[in-house]
């Protein structure tokens, strides 16, 4: 699609969800969604007011369905273009019948994924770090997901970065008078200006240190390890509800790693059983414990089914003492993946480690492009904090202002916004 294309051509899809179903929104944006709609509707009249109309198709009169539609006027609609919704009966052949006759007209195709909200971005309706938090509340499996990425939709983290960038052009404005007038300049205020700058990059290293959205996106992992023959299948398959992995007295049956997906305490956890850490037998069982090391490694929480002797140096360890119905039940630590004892503790213990490395219902938080970006800028200003020469203070001030325009998405982004926009339905 060229961008002649992607800036004139007035849009079409279904908004709501696959037909069928007993209403359907379809909807129209572009130069031509008003002049459309009279076509199939007759006059709209006034914007934001609902009327049932009857439809027909511009290319020989015949009836479609009798619908309400909405017009929303340029600018103040969600594309910032002229922007009409039909709310029709959900059948598959009025949905179609309807798009068919819309499609017909010049100017007029179907849109494609994501086009709404990329047009909505274009058009400065919303910004980069909106649009991302939209493809995260359309994604969103649990309570945490939807509330953090419904914040980052309604431009939570928008705001601070414009906060941001306006402090830092004031910053640049001032360096620029010294610049200019640099024979008239005594110097003074040079100091209260490093102390701005400084104290702008303590609050971005705050929000930098805080824990990041990709925890809640794509679950904290949970571990689960130990030598072979410890419980961790049997525990595995308890705490996920399904018979995942292979559970036999054979030591050493787990030879790959097995995921499954839970929540806990509204939060998103992958589960992953692992094969028994010992002297591997065969070549198949050392990539098996291989993998293990690596997961534990690399996890946020190792439920552990060992001798405290060989436990794995990590900061979030729950020792687990499993099979608690063949011997002692007692203390928090012991489970019986067979009789469901000290089950729900264990899921609470996860859940509250998971609370602590993941945000906060009301903490702003930055996906990984973010974070980096927002490092960038504060390096920036840092180092221009500390220059005696305007000019390349001045410098330091372009490159921060212009990593906080990446983060909305005003500067750098074609081939991003291409990998985002695919990840959205058709209406969105």
């Amino acid at each position: 699609m060229t961008a002649g294309e992607f800036a004139s051509d007035t849009i079409v899809a279904v908004s709501s969800g696959r037909p069928p179903a007993a209403i359907a929104i379809v909807r129209t944006s572009g130069s031509v969604a008003l002049e459309a709609a009279e076509r199939l509707a007759g006059p709209l009249g006034r914007a934001r007011t609902a009327t049932l109309r009857t439809l027909r198709d511009p290319r020989d009169g015949s009836l479609i369905d009798s619908a309400i539609v909405l017009l929303f006027a340029a600018p103040h609609s969600a594309t910032g273009e002229n922007l009409v919704e039909y709310q029709c009966h959900g059948g598959k052949a009025v949905v179609a019948a309807l798009i068919a006759a819309l499609t017909s007209l010049d100017h007029v195709r179907e849109a494609q994924p994501g086009e709404f909200t990329r047009r909505a971005l274009s058009n400065g309706k919303i910004d980069l770090t909106q649009a991302e938090g939209l493809a995260e509340l359309l994604e969103a499996e649990t309570e945490a997901q939807r509330k953090s990425a419904l914040a980052r939709s309604q431009g939570a983290l928008r705001t601070r970065i414009e906060q941001w960038r306006e402090a830092v052009l004031a910053h640049s404005a001032e360096l620029e008078v010294a610049i200019d007038y640099s024979d008239e300049e005594d110097g003074s205020g040079d100091g209260d200006a490093s102390d701005r700058l400084l104290n702008l990059v303590r609050q971005m290293s705050e929000l930098l240190e805080a824990p990041r959205v990709e925890k809640l996106r794509d679950g904290v992992r949970a571990v689960i390890a130990g030598p072979p023959n410890s419980g961790k299948s049997s525990l595995f398959n308890a705490l996920s509800g399904q018979e995942r992995a292979i559970v036999t007295p054979i030591p050493g049956t787990t030879r790959d790693r097995i995921e499954a997906s839970l929540a806990i305490g509204g939060l998103a956890i992958v589960l992953v059983d692992t094969a028994g850490l010992r002297a591997a037998e065969d070549v198949v069982e050392q990539i098996g414990v291989d993998l293990a090391h690596r997961e534990i490694d690399e996890a946020d929480v190792i439920i552990w089914l060992g001798d405290e002797i060989d436990r794995p140096a990590h900061p979030r360890l729950l020792a687990v003492t499993p099979k608690c119905d063949l011997g002692e039940c007692e203390g928090n630590s012991a489970v019986s993946a067979l009789d469901g004892t000290g089950l729900d503790d264990l899921k609470a213990a996860i859940g509250k480690i998971a609370a602590a490395i993941v945000p906060a219902d009301a903490q702003l938080a930055l996906n990984a492009r973010e974070s980096a970006l927002l490092s960038d800028c504060r390096d920036a200003l840092s180092r221009a904090a500390g220059l005696d020469d305007p000019l390349l203070a001045a410098e330091e001030l372009r490159g921060a202002r212009y990593a906080l325009d990446m983060i909305a998405g005003r500067a750098g982004v074609d081939d991003l916004l291409d990998s985002l926009f695919e990840r959205f339905c058709l209406g969105k």
